[in-house]
């Protein structure tokens, strides 16, 4: 059972393992180590567990915050589902999206991603009849840069000794992927700029438009969804609650409302964690999930930091983007507003993604560049369970964090009259985009709310609001000291800054984390 803080719940003296943050990744990592024998006590400073992948209640309504599609899981055989049934005890169940997974909206033209790689295939090729070669190729090279990231991930678990000997090689292969920028890759193959934009429409999902990301980040998304897409059946939420149950049977514990102040480390070894209310918890080994920027910023001694210059370390990253995010509820069910299963990508018709976000940027009254409407209650088989007569759906743009940064320091809820007009602005367009492509659903709103990059500083505690961690340029991928093990003694890192961004990323990051903490192959493990 997920216990309050605030309510001051019997714990231990000490744990093997005290793990900041109850995202994917640090999750993961605590099942995994539950399931080792150890006892594992999980810290997160929100009011509730989960990360991105926690749910939201408000006037009769839910929302998942991060989750909105998740791939792979449907085949039974596959890694992500078999580690996902290895942290859940095979209780979190998924529901498959159908057919056409995405549609990519290129002003008044449509194009579906359609599951299966060949079904995929000829779809393009249906709309882009000249193109086959190119298409045939972009697939066949998303998949060897896949095949390049195992040996590439697996390195970040090495000891640090036996890194030094085969790291170079392990990496090698990975790199002619990462180096390169999705636009460089795809204009390599084909000169068909409305084909580039098609097969780059899932950019939202990492945040760096095909100019500025690396092929590998591009590859991992378009090769996650190549065999369609699927919901957790119950909501989202239903990842913490299953993993929990994983964790209480080992004796560990998850707290909510449980803000961690600083990593004790005495003799550059970690030891404990300081909370905000001056308790100490003590233990073997420190895993945080918190994000690499605020670990190294502001949960580790300046002292130690400067010593082993982590921050120095940081100015080689970037920041990834910020968001707004629009959470609307209606007054009927999703089969009465014939909502889809669907996700939708639009994007203006004029420009390619790179160029749309640069005017977007220097003006932002010109047209979003991008805005992505999921429909939750429609995918959830349980959800006319939970909220009959009711559906939900998320209207996603990017938008940088400097917008809202002169209410920076001001308390949520009370941010005063102009942020709530600026909030409304957005609001209007995201709704007219709404509208223009589920008419249906206007008059039928009983609900909705605005978040801004400044809502995310507060519930998930990243300084700028990013969503996905860290920037996924080439740069990124060249940077060796994104991986589990820092220069502090029985400290680790977890979570997406260590691999890529997405959920099932993170769940990699649990895995890799605790196969560095155990020097066991767990990926192994749970494939027999």
């Amino acid at each position: 059972m997920i216990q309050s803080y605030k309510k001051k719940p019997v714990l231990a003296n000490y744990y093997d393992t005290i793990i900041i943050g109850s995202g994917m990744g640090s999750l993961t990592a605590a099942a995994i180590l539950s399931k080792e024998g150890q006892k594992v006590l999980v810290l997160e400073r929100h009011y509730t567990a989960g990360g991105f992948t926690h749910v939201f209640k408000r006037k009769g309504f839910e929302w998942d915050v991060g989750i909105h599609y998740i791939g792979e899981v449907q085949k039974p055989n596959s890694v992500i589902k078999k580690l996902f049934d290895y942290i859940s005890d095979t209780k979190l169940k998924w529901a498959d999206m159908g057919k056409v997974y995405d549609k990519i909206i290129i002003g008044n033209k449509e194009y579906d991603f359609v599951k299966g790689p060949q079904n995929f295939k000829n779809q393009l090729v249906e709309y882009f009849p000249d193109e086959k070669k190119a298409i045939d190729t972009y697939v066949e090279l998303v998949f060897k840069a896949i095949k390049t990231s195992q040996k590439f991930y697996i390195s970040k678990a090495l000891p640090s000794l036996v890194n030094f000997f085969v790291g170079k090689k392990m990496r090698a292969p990975f790199h002619k992927f990462s180096d390169k920028t999705t636009y460089a890759v795809l204009k390599s193959i084909t000169d068909n700029e409305e084909l580039i934009k098609v097969l780059t429409g899932q950019y939202g999902d990492y945040g760096l438009p095909p100019k500025q990301s690396s092929f590998v980040m591009h590859a991992a998304v378009a090769r996650h969804y190549f065999s369609g897409g699927s919901f957790p059946i119950g909501g989202s939420s239903q990842i913490a609650k299953t993993i929990d149950r994983v964790i209480e049977k080992a004796g560990g514990t998850i707290l909510i409302n449980a803000e961690v102040e600083k990593i004790i480390v005495s003799n550059n070894t970690a030891t404990g964690v300081k909370m905000k209310d001056g308790k100490v918890f003590s233990a073997k080994k420190i895993i945080s999930g918190a994000g690499i920027m605020t670990t190294y910023h502001k949960l580790i001694p300046n002292a130690i930091s400067e010593k082993h210059q982590l921050k120095s370390q940081l100015k080689k990253v970037k920041r990834s983007v910020s968001h707004a995010c629009l959470y609307v509820g209606l007054e009927s069910s999703p089969e009465e507003l014939e909502l889809p299963k669907t996700n939708y990508w639009i994007y203006p018709s004029d420009l390619d993604h790179d160029t749309c976000v640069e005017r977007y940027l220097a003006n932002v009254e010109e047209e979003f560049p991008v805005v992505y409407i999921s429909f939750p209650s429609a995918k959830d088989p349980d959800w006319n369970n939970r909220y009959p007569g009711k559906s939900t759906i998320d209207i996603i743009t990017l938008v940088p964090y400097n917008f809202f940064e002169s209410w920076e320091g001001s308390k949520w809820m009370k941010r005063g009259e102009d942020y709530t007009t600026l909030k409304e602005k957005i609001t209007a367009r995201l709704l007219e985009v709404l509208y223009e492509k589920i008419p249906q659903t206007k008059g039928k709103i009983s609900h909705y709310e605005l978040s801004t990059p400044l809502t995310t500083k507060h519930f998930i505690n990243y300084d700028k609001g990013e969503i996905y961690g860290l920037d996924h340029s080439p740069k990124r991928f060249r940077q060796q000291f994104l991986k589990p093990k820092t220069p502090i003694k029985n400290l680790y890192l977890t979570g997406q800054d260590i691999v890529t961004a997405g959920v099932a990323a993170a769940l990699f990051s649990g895995v890799i984390t605790s196969s560095a903490m155990t020097g066991k192959n767990i990926i192994k493990k749970v494939m027999r």
